[in-house]
Order: C-alpha cells, then structure tokens, then sequence
C-alpha cells in the first residue's frame, strides 16, 4: 500500500461514519413519525367507535321508552298537544279580528271638525298661486251679454235663454186672455220664437200685474222636434212649450202645477195660469176649430 492511499484511509472511515449516523438519524425520525401517525388513527378510530356505541346506546334508549309507553298515553299526550295548539289559534284569531274591528270602526265626531278644518287649511291658496293669472271663466261675459239696460241707467239679468233648437212657427198662434169669464185681451204670439212672461216690464214681452206673479216669471217657447206620423216616418215640426223659471207660486197648465225649469208642451185649447192670478190665457192657432 502506497503513502498516499494510507494518509486518505482515515478521512475516508470518518466521512463514512458520519453518513452512517445520519441514515441511522432519518430514520429514527420516520419510525417516530410512523408510530406517532399510527398512535393518532387508533385513537380517532376509538373516539369514532365511543360515539357510534354512544348513539346506539340512546336509539336502543328511546325505542326502549317507546315501547314500554302504552299506546293509550301516547294518545292522550297527542290530545293534549293538539288542544294547546287549538287554544293558541283560537286566541291568536280572535285578538286579530278585535284589533281589525277596532281600525275599521268610525272616527269620533270630535275628531271631524279637526279634520275638516286641517283639509281646509291645506287647501287655502299660497301668495304664489294668487299672484298668477286666473285663465277660469267668471261668468261676467255671459251676465254682460245677458243684462238689459234701460234708460234711466238700470239693468236686468235674464233668467232664461233660448236653446239651439229654438224656431219661429209656422202657424198664426194666439193668446186669449180671460178675466171672470170675460175676454180682456189677445195676444198674437207667431211674431218671434220665444216669449218671456213676468212683472219686470223692462224684459217681459207678456207682462203680467198681479202681486203672486215673478219679475220673471215663465217663457214660451217655440221648439223644432221630431215627431211620428201614423204611417211611422218622423218628420220635423214647431211646436209651443212652456217652461216655469222656478217662480215663487208656479205656473199650471189645466188646473195643473207643472214641474219647475222643464219643458212643457201646449196643445190648442190649454188653458195657462201664472201664480195666483185669477186671469187664464188659452192657446189657439189659425187652424183650431
């Protein structure tokens, strides 16, 4: 053996050595590491047999209780469960429908002064809603156009306006008026379409003086409708109407009160009263017999 392989002998044996411990170290560690993961699955494979013996132990428990309770205190227990939960329904009902009627009832009338009064304070108009421009009619164009004036500077509103269907009539009609069975005047009244009764002789055409009667009181009025021949075939015609502008006595027609501000027609013979007034005016035309 040469000098050389002699002086490495020993480092050689050293190094080997080391590395011998080093194995031996590892793999120390890896059979602790082993045993400690095996140590660690048999003591969960025991914590899992405790509690599936645990849960077996309480299911063989209460089927043991269940089987010895008697079917009768099963039942009766059952009964009792379902007469709390009646009770309970019942009371929890009825205290809904008490509190609904209590809503639903009425306010007190103290209350509806406040409320009539808080509706009107919030309907009153802001300084801005007067301060802009009221485009809403005022009815001061149709009372102008409506006014009378007389001479001495007075006016009157009529109370009547004649509708679209207003005509003038073709026959010759008149008014004979009668006063005690006696003839005192006739009146011609073919001339235009309506004509205005009352005591106000600035716009009355038929003026009438007796106390019962209004300043305006009726108007007659002559109107274009259709009308039904015997053979079923409608053809127009201009028939008299009288209509009562809701005076203080009424107007009657044959002894009998018409209804106020309605249409009412005249046939030839009627005999027409205004108020109280004893005086009769009866309706004629040319061709009356």
């Amino acid at each position: 053996m040469s000098r050389r392989s002699r002086s490495r002998s020993p480092r050689r044996y050293t190094q080997s050595r080391d590395e011998f411990r080093n194995s031996d170290a590892r793999g120390h560690d890896s059979k602790q590491s082993n045993h400690n993961r095996d140590h660690g699955c048999e003591s969960r494979s025991k914590d899992q047999g405790s509690s599936t013996r645990d849960r077996d132990r309480d299911y063989k428990r209460t089927r043991r209780d269940a089987h010895e309770r008697s079917p009768r205190d099963y039942r009766e227990h059952d009964r009792e469960r379902e007469r709390n939960k009646d009770r309970e329904r019942y009371d929890r009902e009825h205290n809904s429908s008490r509190s609904q009627r209590r809503s639903a009832s009425p306010r007190s009338r103290s209350s509806r002064p406040h409320d009539a009064r808080s509706r009107s304070a919030s309907k009153e108009p802001t300084l801005e809603d007067k301060m802009k421009p009221n485009m809403a009619p005022s009815g001061l164009l149709a009372a102008e156009t409506n006014t009378v004036k007389a001479v001495d500077g007075t006016s009157t509103v009529l109370k009547y306006n004649e509708p679209p269907e207003a005509r003038k009539p073709v026959l010759g009609w008149r008014l004979y008026v009668f006063k005690d069975a006696e003839q005192v005047e006739l009146l011609h009244i073919q001339r235009q379409s309506a004509y205005l009764v009352g005591r106000d002789r600035l716009v009355a055409d038929i003026a009438v003086d007796h106390p019962s009667c209004s300043k305006q009181h009726a108007a007659i009025q002559y109107r274009y409708v259709q009308e039904k021949d015997e053979f079923g075939s409608s053809k127009g015609v201009v028939k008299p109407f009288v209509i009562d502008l809701e005076s203080t006595n009424g107007t009657s027609v044959n002894d009998e009160a018409i209804p106020a501000a309605r249409y009412y027609e005249l046939k030839a013979g009627d005999v027409i009263k205004f108020g109280l007034s004893t005086r009769e005016y009866v309706i004629l035309h040319d061709e009356a017999s």
